[in-house]
């Protein structure tokens, strides 16, 4: 099993920074990404950002290309997203998610993620 820690969320005015980070402990043996998701009120979840535990490719949503960093720390079995000129429209709960590596892998679908962190709120401003 694997136990997700999520922190560094706020409230923020529009053009703002943020940094969450997400801490893994128990399985990572097997990751093959850990990525972020969020959730607004009335929405479905939707991709943020992803990095590959090797390697450290590193993917986005075009709707934060730009403005957001997803970065990691093997050592630390963390991962890190940087936010910086925040919109009112980033106004979410934001999830990280772990996922294993599997056949047909990839880090854009939210239901191939095994274990998910409880959630911090990142409410931004105008």
């Amino acid at each position: 099993q694997v136990q997700l820690v999520e922190s560094g969320g706020g409230l923020v005015q529009a053009g703002g920074s943020l940094r969450l980070s997400c801490a893994a402990s128990g399985r990572t043996f097997d990751t093959y990404a850990m990525g972020w998701f969020r959730q607004a009120p009335g929405k479905e979840r939707e991709f943020v950002a992803a990095i590959r535990w090797t390697g450290g490719s590193t993917y986005y949503a075009d709707s934060v290309k730009g403005r957001f960093t997803i970065s990691r720390d093997n050592a630390k079995n963390t991962i890190y997203l940087q936010m910086n000129s925040l919109k009112p429209e980033d106004t979410a709960v934001y999830f990280c998610a772990l996922e294993r590596a599997r056949i047909g892998s990839t880090v854009y679908v939210a239901g191939l993620y095994d274990s998910w962190g409880q959630g911090t709120q990142v409410t931004v401003s105008s």
